[in-house]
């Protein structure tokens, strides 16, 4: 299994079954808008991370977006499988950017 598929189960626990202290727990009871606040607040922080060269604290504020995307999709029904199967069928088309421009010389 894994940590994706380990960590989008223990969100969607959290989701159904309350656990005191839990932030995933707290995050849901506050709704959609606290979710989407997170999700953007972390992508700054990956943002600034990126930007200052500190691959330590990228690789923190990754994880930390991920995570807060997990929740969003939980939050919205979406099960984060159908991410995943989006992003495989999206590398089905990998190298075909030269196809593309041959055949739609307009953008």
């Amino acid at each position: 299994m894994s940590v994706f598929n380990e960590l989008h189960g223990i969100v969607l626990d959290r989701r159904t079954e309350f656990e005191e202290g839990s932030y995933t727990c707290y995050l849901f009871s506050k709704g959609l808008d606290k979710i989407l606040k997170k999700c953007g607040e972390e992508c700054t922080e990956m943002v600034i991370a990126a930007k200052n060269g500190d691959n330590a604290e990228l690789k923190n504020e990754i994880s930390d977006l991920l995570y807060h995307i997990m929740v969003l999709c939980a939050e919205r029904g979406l099960d984060f499988s159908e991410v995943e199967a989006e992003l495989r069928e999206r590398t089905a088309k990998i190298g075909n950017l030269k196809n593309m421009r041959e055949t739609n010389k307009n953008t």
